[in-house]
């Protein structure tokens, strides 16, 4: 159990700073479907995979102050981020989470914005589906997101990206 919670602390001491809970719900499924041993089961939900355990894992770490949620008001909007703190930096030297190539993958993943990875992880979902029904399924699933094909496009080269950097 506490190593499931050092890789979530271990992922945000990569990243430096993970902005929004949808970000960091997409890095994780994204680093999961690139084997990186993740264990939050996900289900699809309104913005694409999504992970109740990881959720309370989240809230968990910030209760017992091991990681920083800092949370801001654009509009009506709020925007939480996260940051790794001195007593979570004291956890992770009590649980070895070598990420190995993963380090680089969370890194490339932490560059992009939540609406590109909302995106990517909805593709991923949908990785077993022909093409044709796989981009049906985000548009009819995301008709709000208003994504393009080139958009898709780009995020199936994304997943290439991703998956030589694996290799």
């Amino acid at each position: 159990m506490l190593m499931d919670h050092a890789k979530i602390i271990r992922l945000i001491e990569i990243a430096g700073e993970v902005t929004g809970r949808k970000k960091l719900h997409k890095m994780v499924y994204i680093a999961q479907k690139m084997q990186i041993d993740f264990a939050e089961r996900f289900q699809f939900h309104m913005y694409g995979p999504y992970s109740e355990e990881l959720t309370l894992r989240v809230d968990e770490l910030c209760n017992l102050g091991l990681i920083d949620e800092q949370m801001e008001t654009k509009g009506a909007i709020q925007l939480y981020r996260y940051t790794l703190n001195e007593e979570g930096r004291d956890f992770l030297k009590f649980h070895n989470v070598d990420f190995g190539r993963g380090e680089q993958l969370i890194r490339r993943l932490n560059e992009e914005n939540s609406r590109f990875l909302e995106l990517v992880s909805t593709v991923l979902y949908f990785d077993n589906l022909p093409y044709a029904e796989m981009t049906n399924k985000v548009f009819t699933l995301k008709s709000k997101q208003r994504y393009t094909e080139e958009e898709i496009e780009r995020a199936l080269t994304f997943v290439a990206e991703l998956r030589a950097m694996m290799a």
